[in-house]
């Protein structure tokens, strides 16, 4: 039934707003809450309407009867018991005075108390389109006094007492629809700007915040919506800037690339400008090297150009044979450099791929920097692994800012490289649950920290 009725409603409220329907609830409710309350005060007024008449009946019936009051032809009813038709029943049967109607009816509630069967009896009838209060009490045995008194006055003064319910009772319901739809729409205003905000988002692409008023629950909403866009603010600023970023660094090796493709179409096309073996081997290994240079910048934009790091499937591993295979990787690459590595075992829950190359990345950093014949020191000890080099360190003012994208200091800017290799590692200690750091060592160089959590902690 509730399912049927949500059913039928549900294509009504759809098409009104939320302040309405808020306003209709409230007036609703307001109105089912008066007119029960309106309900109860008419019936208890009335009842107790009826119970101080019958009171009152009752205590003249009685005061009759012990005042040896019984009517009859000789003396009226109406002048001993002012406002009251008086009668007798006797054997079943209905003896009233002379100037009384005879043909009052009386049913079994009378005759009852006339037998004795019962004390006294009270009922409500209607006789010639009036209603009376009809009372009988035992006047002596085998007779009743029956006492009728007319109801108008209670009636007219229950139909005032209708009217000013119904009245009282319109207009709560009126002023709680009023003040229903004021409040719903005044509640509503954060809603709407949220609304227009992000219509606005939508359709110019800015993501300016709103104004925040207040400090309950819309409020909470409204900055949790301008954290929301301020996030969205700094992604799109990183993204600009990433592409940005990449287009300068793209454009060397390109514009080298096409130098040297040139150089070679053009020997290729005139015999005279042809090109010796030294050099046509010289410029294929800058062709080589500029292609190498531009898989490991795509390779490393694809990485850091994801908000999240393509999903791979993490696994229990000891960190030293990752640390190994990448000491393994990179002296193949630098045979002029000593790397002197001492590890201990670790275990950590992880990416080996990840850890991998954001290991290479330092030793391959520590290599580019140190001179031929200098020796790079590699420890890993309870989860801390140590790169230090020989080389000429870095600037003070650039240690902040070495692990950020793209950033080069004065003296790398003339070195082969992207600038995004020590962002790949601050990228893969934080997805462990790691810290990198980079200071200056004791004797000179660099001293690269990584630091991982074991898969036992918490």
């Amino acid at each position: 039934m509730i399912e049927l009725f949500r059913r039928l409603v549900r294509p009504l409220t759809s098409r009104i707003s939320l302040a309405l329907r808020v306003a209709i609830l409230t007036t609703l409710s307001v109105a089912l809450t008066l007119g029960a309350l309106s309900a109860i005060v008419y019936v208890t007024v009335a009842s107790e309407f009826k119970s101080s008449l019958d009171d009152s009946m009752f205590r003249r019936a009685n005061d009759a009867v012990a005042a040896n009051y019984v009517p009859t032809e000789k003396n009226d009813a109406e002048d001993a018991l002012t406002g009251v038709k008086a009668f007798v029943v006797r054997g079943g049967e209905l003896f009233a005075p002379a100037s009384a109607d005879r043909d009052f009816p009386f049913d079994h509630h009378e005759v009852a108390v006339s037998i004795g069967t019962e004390k006294r009896s009270m009922r409500t009838l209607t006789y010639n389109g009036v209603s009376y209060r009809v009372v009988a009490v035992s006047a002596s045995p085998g007779v009743a006094l029956v006492l009728a008194q007319p109801m108008e006055s209670i009636e007219r003064a229950l139909d005032r007492l209708k009217v000013i319910l119904l009245l009282s009772s319109a207009a709560g319901v009126a002023l709680a629809g009023i003040a229903g739809w004021a409040v719903a729409a005044n509640g509503l205003r954060p809603v709407r700007r949220l609304t227009a905000a992000t219509e606005r988002v939508a359709r110019t692409q800015e993501l300016r915040p709103i104004e925040v008023s207040g400090s309950d629950e819309l409020a909470r909403l409204t900055t949790s919506f301008n954290s929301m866009l301020q996030a969205l603010d700094a992604s799109q600023h990183r993204q600009r800037q990433l592409v940005a970023d990449a287009g300068h660094e793209l454009r060397t090796p390109l514009t080298s690339l096409r130098t040297n493709i040139e150089l070679i179409g053009q020997a290729a096309d005139n015999d005279e400008r042809s090109l010796s073996t030294e050099e046509r081997q010289e410029i294929m290994g800058d062709v080589r090297s500029q292609l190498e240079e531009m898989t490991t910048l795509v390779g490393d934009l694809v990485e850091l150009a994801r908000d999240e790091p393509m999903r791979r499937d993490p696994e229990p591993l000891d960190f030293a044979d990752v640390v190994t295979q990448s000491v393994d990787r990179v002296r193949l690459r630098a045979p002029a450099v000593t790397f002197d590595v001492e590890l201990e075992p670790w275990l950590v829950f992880g990416e080996s791929q990840l850890l991998e190359r954001a290991v290479t990345n330092l030793l391959d950093n520590a290599a580019k920097w140190s001179p031929d014949g200098s020796t790079v020191r590699v420890r890993l000890a309870e989860g801390i692994l140590t790169v230090a080099d020989q080389g000429p360190g870095i600037d003070a003012a650039d240690l902040p800012h070495v692990f950020d994208r793209f950033y080069r200091s004065s003296e790398a800017r003339t070195l082969p490289g992207s600038g995004l290799g020590l962002s790949i590692v601050r990228r893969a200690a934080d997805r462990h649950g790691g810290t990198v750091e980079a200071a200056s060592g004791e004797g000179g160089g660099t001293l690269f920290t990584l630091t991982l959590p074991g898969s036992d902690d918490d």
